[in-house]
């Protein structure tokens, strides 16, 4: 179904009818892959299967997994996951932070509202255009993947290392600060809750969501599906809240809603950035392709319901704020939903908190479930340590990506704070996002006749790729600050790594002693590239 073409652009290499990734090694007569760091348990479990995967290997998809199939990740991401994923996670702690600054910057009711629906149609857009990308190309890691197929290794390793150790691990970190936050408010109502209970608990729920990834698939998703469910019904209580308050006539925050609007180019770029943020996670299906059943179908489905219903909730949610809270009273506060609760719900007032940490804990389980994954992608084409590319030989849990994901986004909880954290984040993840329009749009020129089980109007990555040059630009143009060049200086600094250990291909040699130990004391081995 893939030309040779596709094959030399994503490293792979096929012997004896099995087809591996990256420099692992090759299979010689039924044998491991020589660069195979597995026990002799691990060995012999490949050696027996190999001659039972070959059959079909070179499909696309299959319908299921064989019961002797080798170590890889298998499909068990089906509509229902796929929704809840993306849902999930773009419902997290943006909504209950985000009203404030994205209202602060904007100036006014209106625009702000505009903002809201420009960002969720913005996020629509993008997700078409994944998805096409998705289907094209089924590996796991989004971005990186493409990357590689349009770009080449260069800018698919500066996107990993820029990811791996900043945009996803600041993220989960972003995410699970307001964890603590909403958690330890709900019992600290007389003064601001302590900064380190807030950076305690906060790690505490980082342990508790990789352990549950580690453990198993199915319970993450399970997870997923859960707490999507429980945040949707919080959801609901806060638009029902403020449809009774409009009812009872509570409108008079919602007339002349563009007054005092600021319309700078700096002001609305940033109002994007607050509002994008909350928005996030509109992608993180692409990165776990490979575990989606069927994903030419479901991957474009999951995105068509899942970011609507979002953009939807977003927009009556703000709405249900101004029915309690005036513009200013919002902008000043930093726990929008805490307020609302405690004006409506009276006795109930707990509810808005213990809703906010629900969203927030499950967004984070969705983002360590889709960030381990890169650190796989990446890795397995030997862009990142051989390690993390490994995974758990009963679980089939990608696990030592999952760890050092979140041993990064541990230390940024413990320095960092949530908003230089967000400004940060925007930034950088939106020259990436443009990366992957301009991915989509070579390869339509490049690859006229690949297979596109979807096919996105050509219109829209251009005016995706148009809009994030603008979200790039616009606060550089209107306030030129020192950390916008660090973002960049830090994103090219890659370089400085890829060319020694990637192109050259240097060791160093005390690292195949601790792949070792790390493989024996996690329990883990290398992947085939074969999909379920």
């Amino acid at each position: 179904m893939y030309d040779d073409e596709y094959f030399s652009n994503r490293h792979m290499f096929s012997e004896g009818g099995v087809q591996w990734r990256g420099s692992r090694g090759s299979i010689v007569n039924g044998s491991a892959p020589s660069g195979f760091r597995g026990g002799d348990q691990e060995r012999n479990f490949y050696e027996h299967n190999v001659e039972n995967s070959i059959a079909g290997c070179n499909q696309l998809e299959r319908s299921r997994a064989t019961e002797n199939d080798p170590i890889h990740l298998k499909r068990r991401v089906g509509l229902v996951s796929g929704v809840a994923l993306i849902v999930g996670t773009m419902i997290g702690s943006g909504i209950f932070v985000s009203p404030s600054g994205l209202l602060e910057r904007t100036g006014s009711i209106g625009m702000s509202f505009v903002v809201w629906m420009s960002c969720g149609l913005l996020s629509l857009l993008g997700a078409l255009s994944y998805a096409e990308l998705g289907t094209m190309n089924t590996s796991s890691g989004a971005e990186y993947a493409y990357f590689m197929d349009a770009f080449g290794a260069p800018p698919a390793f500066l996107f990993s290392w820029a990811s791996t150790l900043v945009l996803k691990p600041s993220q989960m970190a972003i995410i699970c600060l307001s964890f603590g936050k909403y958690a330890v408010e709900a019992f600290v109502t007389e003064c601001e809750p302590p900064e380190i209970v807030v950076k305690m608990v906060a790690l505490l729920a980082m342990v508790v969501i990789l352990y549950v990834n580690c453990y198993s698939v199915n319970l993450a998703t399970s997870v997923q599906n859960v707490f999507t469910a429980a945040k949707l019904v919080a959801v609901l209580i806060v638009i029902l809240g403020g449809a009774y308050k409009i009812v009872e006539g509570n409108t008079q925050h919602l007339r002349d809603p563009f007054a005092n609007t600021k319309s700078s180019v700096g002001n609305i770029a940033t109002a994007f950035y607050t509002g994008l943020w909350a928005y996030d996670g509109w992608n993180n299906l692409n990165y776990v392709t490979e575990e989606i059943k069927d994903p030419s179908r479901n991957l474009p489905r999951s995105i068509v319901i899942g970011i609507p219903l979002v953009t939807i909730c977003y927009a009556l949610i703000n709405i249900s704020y101004l029915t309690v809270m005036s513009p200013m009273e919002m902008m000043t506060s930093e726990a929008v939903a805490v307020v609302f609760g405690n004006r409506l719900l009276g006795v109930m007032a707990w509810l808005m908190p213990l809703s906010v940490t629900i969203s927030t804990f499950g967004s984070a389980n969705g983002t360590l479930f889709a960030a381990g994954r890169l650190c796989f992608a990446a890795s397995r084409e030997g862009h990142l340590l051989d390690i993390l590319s490994y995974v758990h030989v009963r679980r089939y849990t990608p696990s030592p990506g999952l760890i050092f994901h979140s041993i990064i986004a541990g230390a940024m909880v413990l320095y960092g704070t949530i908003d230089s954290l967000i400004d940060f984040f925007s930034f950088t993840a939106w020259i990436f996002y443009g990366g992957a329009m301009l991915a989509l749009i070579v390869m339509r020129h490049t690859k006229p006749n690949y297979p596109r089980p979807y096919k996105v109007p050509i219109i829209i990555p251009y005016l995706v790729l148009l809009i994030s040059f603008y979200l790039i630009i616009g606060p550089i143009v209107d306030k030129p600050t020192i950390e916008y060049l660090y973002a960049a200086l830090f994103i090219l600094g890659g370089m400085i790594f890829y060319v020694p250990f990637v192109h050259f291909k240097c060791r160093i040699p005390f690292m195949d002693g601790i792949t070792v130990f790390l493989q024996m004391l996690l329990e883990v081995a290398p992947t085939t590239n074969m999909f379920d």
